[in-house]
């Protein structure tokens, strides 16, 4: 990896650690909130032992990185370590250098704790590193099964909350915790795949020929055309395959239907779009049509 890459990886990394060590001392800690991963678990050792929020990060992702030292290379574990502990340290120190006011709403510190926690992990993993605890878990268990880290580590943190509300008997936390988990697990989803305004139209019609000519000269936009039969092989259909921003679809639709009444036209999330110049020109058409 080049030396540019690398310091970019260490700038995302810095600033997600950074981010994450704010949601925790400055959202979540002080309203008790204890949420999943290797924050909650620190912030559940903190109550139960005499160590700090950061020692106890420290104390549960160590043997978790060890664990899983076979299954990431040298430069993860280092880029990882560099975020543990710059994560942990300022967990422990932000306070004393930042007078931070105090939030008395359990709503704002569990929104705003699980968005700038999301934020940050997310730039942490697009920095080519781990956060820690259940992300490194996450990551091994995504290799080896089509789930997202985000779907994984969103799992994970559910059955850590349940232990909690077991242990302390206090399901309203347990339940401000899992809103908080589950925003900060879609962002950090939003933060890998990117925010992509475009979506697949699938359109099964006996003239797509003349529905894709007209797309491309009303819209603009190029597609594919599939052959082949239903499933009893007795009849020809095509489908045509085209991606378009969301706000074109009510005019699409408008045409496709004006050509073919008994068109059938099925619109599929798109959540990620990259590889090729054509996408990447239609994404940037997409953004001026919003």
């Amino acid at each position: 990896m080049s030396t540019k890459a690398e310091l970019k990886h260490g700038l995302r990394i810095f600033i997600g650690s950074m981010l994450m060590a704010v949601a925790i001392a400055f959202f979540l800690l002080p309203a008790e909130i204890v949420t999943g991963g290797t924050p909650g678990m620190g912030i559940l050792l903190h109550i139960l032992t005499p160590l700090t929020v950061g020692q106890a990060m420290l104390a549960i992702n160590i043997p978790l990185l060890l664990a899983g030292w076979a299954f990431i290379d040298l430069g993860f574990a280092l880029r990882s370590i560099f975020s543990m502990i710059l994560t942990a340290v300022a967990v422990d120190y932000l306070p004393y250098f930042i007078s931070f006011p105090e939030i008395n709403s359990l709503l704002l510190s569990t929104l705003y704790g699980g968005i700038i926690a999301g934020v940050g992990v997310g730039l942490v993993l697009q920095g080519r590193a781990s956060a820690g605890g259940t992300t490194i878990v996450a990551r091994i268990l995504s290799q080896y099964s089509h789930f997202k880290p985000a779907q994984i580590v969103l799992v994970m943190d559910s059955m850590i909350l349940l232990a909690v509300g077991l242990i302390f008997q206090d399901l309203e936390k347990v339940l401000w915790s899992m809103i908080s988990i589950y925003i900060t697990a879609r962002l950090i989803d939003r933060m890998l795949t990117g925010a992509v305004s475009e979506k697949f139209i699938h359109i099964v019609s006996k003239h797509n020929h003349t529905i894709g000519q007209t797309i491309k000269e009303e819209l603009g936009r190029d597609g594919t055309i599939l052959e082949g039969h239903n499933l009893t092989m007795e009849n020809d259909k095509s489908i045509l395959f085209v991606v378009v921003g969301i706000r074109r679809i009510p005019q699409l639709r408008d045409l496709v239907l004006s050509i073919d009444p008994n068109a059938l036209m099925v619109v599929v999330e798109a959540a990620e779009l990259s590889g090729t110049s054509r996408i990447r020109k239609q994404q940037q058409i997409a953004k001026k049509e919003a």
